[in-house]
């Protein structure tokens, strides 16, 4: 198994209300990791983590409408404060790019709302998708409350109705054999749609 050299996270966000925080500052269960927390002015707080080796991330979380909201790019390297991240990026529903490096080639987890969208390995001269979310049940919905197909079954009936009565008025077989077309086609395109 390869050996994780180093996580990133780019363009990360968190967006915690006045309970999650206080959740937040409290929920580092590693005894290899020590948090500070610093309160600044206007209400802004700065959450430090550090592990035993002396690796530390600054979370500066700012007030804004009531949330205490952090957006930073960093990078780890040690196990404990990177596991430990890991948890609270997910617990607290966390958005961004986590990029996992290993010797040879990265693997990129696309986070939001704490879920992993989408994980792609990039390696010097290829890229693949690994995983990508599926919003399949929002699709079902969209299509179950879709009317689209009514829609055109009632157009081609009216087409169909429309053609009949140009048939039953017309005396001359040319254009009759063109309505008769017209009708075979829209007559397999009804049996397509109702099935």
């Amino acid at each position: 198994m390869a050996q994780r050299l180093a996580t990133e996270y780019v363009n990360a966000s968190l967006r915690l209300s006045e309970d999650q925080m206080s959740q937040f500052v409290h929920k580092v269960y590693d005894p290899h990791v020590r948090q500070r927390v610093k309160v600044l002015e206007n209400g802004n707080q700065e959450v430090v983590l550090e592990d035993d080796g002396g690796e530390e991330v600054h979370l500066p979380f700012d007030r804004l409408d009531g949330y205490y909201v952090c957006e930073l790019s960093f990078r780890l390297e040690k196990p404990h404060l990177t596991n430990v991240m890991r948890l609270l990026f997910s617990a607290f529903k966390g958005s961004g790019l986590v990029t996992r490096v290993y010797s040879g080639f990265m693997m990129m987890y696309y986070y939001q709302d704490g879920r992993v969208r989408k994980i792609v390995e990039y390696s010097r001269d290829s890229y693949k998708l690994v995983f990508e979310h599926k919003d399949t049940m929002s699709k079902l919905t969209t299509m179950f409350h879709s009317d689209e197909v009514e829609r055109e079954i009632s157009g081609i009936q009216e087409s169909i109705n429309t053609l009949l009565d140009s048939r039953f008025v017309t005396n001359d077989s040319a254009v009759v054999d063109q309505i008769d077309d017209q009708l075979r086609e829209h007559s397999r395109r009804l049996f397509v749609l109702e099935a």
